[in-house]
């Protein structure tokens, strides 16, 4: 069997952990920050888990990681 390549825009936006579920970041966190409260930008910095009915697919997408 030939190795399975790795979406490399998937890679960078996502990270396995080490029970195998899939990590994301916060969407609304590159542009207009002024306009956004500081509780609103300091809650967006924490990571977040991809959905379940995601995880599945994504986790395709990144094999390796």
């Amino acid at each position: 069997m030939p190795k399975i390549k790795t979406n490399r825009g998937a890679a960078k936006r996502f990270k396995k952990t080490a029970s195998g579920r899939v990590k994301r970041s916060n969407a609304f966190t590159s542009h207009i920050l002024t306009s956004k409260t500081r509780k609103r930008k300091r809650n967006l910095r924490q990571a977040g888990m991809v959905a379940d009915v995601d995880q599945k697919n994504i986790a395709r997408l990144i094999p390796y990681k």
